[in-house]
């Protein structure tokens, strides 16, 4: 029965995520930035700008709502932790290092996509029935398109709530357990017989932890995400930094796999991958993994901005995929790729493989990972977004 629903689910993954996906993601991500002029170059400097400014501004929003920082450090909360640490390692395994050239392109062109994304999410919002702000696709579209396409803001409301279970929370929660597990066994923490009460202890306190922000409302999950978000992040990219200085002789050599294999995966796998669009897919699936551009998901925490300006919190998408792809994604690339660690090109990987070198495994699989128990709270209050919608 396993087998049958794992056939049936590689079926469908590849033909979601074969030439029709990467048509409509390729293709609108460069049609919006041709209409919008490539803001995503254009207004770079001002966006990053105006969303390190929002960290030192102290600013009470009003109720219901979240600061526009909160919201940003909200949808991050989502986007940094498992794309860039299983997400980037799943791409390198199965599309080799040339994956990574892919997600680079796709988070360029992603980072119109999230602005048109939030910037709609803000525009046509509405307040529920307890004075909360609330928006998304869902609302966009029932709001922004004529009345007989309202059938599809319920499709995108009931799909995204059963994409919730499973690249959300699941993968989450797996990725924390298997990233842990891998550092522990790296050193003989926990004997084998107890690591799977270790990781029932794991599962409750995360449960525990969500739990506690959740009942707090909108307010206290921007306000736990402001400070949590930024501290982790800047945390992670410290750490994969003195991974990338330990090994800095290699950095020529991955810089050129990246590139080159691209093109030419094979000649960087031994064989393994062969197919220039399979490093492609790799590349671009596994980036929208991580920074959602496209999904819509990122743009429901924005709806919740207290902001008048969609347009201004349009341009804070352009950091979110910037810092979560461009910077965080490639620095998690760079760890694997310079550590030494075996890849088994070909073959499905995740947080295990995110290196095996001592210093590695503490600093870049241990610590990231119990940063990464938060992620959860973002994609658990998308869930209830969506089922207050679906009870309104």
């Amino acid at each position: 029965m396993l087998q049958t629903i794992a056939a049936v689910n590689q079926a469908v993954n590849n033909f979601i995520w074969g030439v029709p996906a990467m048509v409509c993601i390729i293709g609108v991500g460069l049609l919006l930035s041709v209409r919008t002029g490539f803001i995503q170059i254009r207004k770079f400097p001002y966006a990053i700008k105006t969303t390190i400014g929002r960290m030192f501004r102290k600013r009470d929003a009003s109720d219901g709502a979240m600061t526009p920082f909160q919201a940003v450090c909200t949808a991050l909360a989502a986007t940094v932790g498992t794309g860039n640490i299983a997400g980037v390692a799943g791409a390198i395994a199965i599309g080799g290092p040339g994956a990574v050239f892919w997600m680079w392109c796709s988070a360029l062109l992603g980072m119109c996509t999230k602005f048109s994304e939030v910037t709609l999410a803000v525009h046509f919002r509405e307040r529920n029935a307890n004075g909360e702000l609330v928006g998304g696709p869902m609302y966009y579209i029932k709001n922004g398109l004529a009345k007989h396409w309202r059938w599809l803001a319920s499709i995108y409301a009931l799909f995204g709530v059963l994409t919730v279970f499973g690249t959300g929370n699941a993968t989450q929660v797996n990725t924390i357990i298997t990233a842990i597990d891998a550092a522990l066994n790296q050193y003989a923490v926990v004997s084998d017989k107890a690591m799977a009460t270790v990781n029932l202890v794991i599962g409750i306190v995360v449960a525990m932890l969500v739990a506690l922000v959740l009942l707090g409302g909108v307010k206290r999950i921007g306000s736990v995400s402001e400070k949590l978000v930024p501290f982790m992040a800047l945390t992670y990219v410290v750490l994969a930094l003195g991974v990338v200085l330990l090994n800095l002789p290699r950095l020529p050599e991955v810089f050129t796999s990246i590139v080159a294999g691209a093109f030419n995966p094979a000649a960087f796998t031994g064989g393994a991958v062969g197919s220039l669009f399979l490093s492609m897919q790799k590349g671009v699936s596994r980036g929208i993994f991580s920074n959602e551009a496209g999904l819509g998901t990122g743009s429901i925490a924005h709806a919740c901005a207290d902001t008048k300006k969609p347009v201004k919190q349009g341009v804070f998408g352009i950091f979110e995929v910037f810092a979560d792809t461009i910077v965080i994604c490639t620095l998690t690339a760079l760890v694997i790729l310079c550590s030494g660690t075996s890849v088994n090109y070909g073959q499905a990987a995740g947080a295990e493989i995110f290196p095996v070198t001592a210093v590695g495994k503490v600093f870049c699989v241990l610590l990231p990972s119990l940063g990464m128990m938060f992620f959860p709270i973002f994609t658990t209050y998308v869930l209830q977004e969506y089922t207050h919608k679906k009870g309104e």
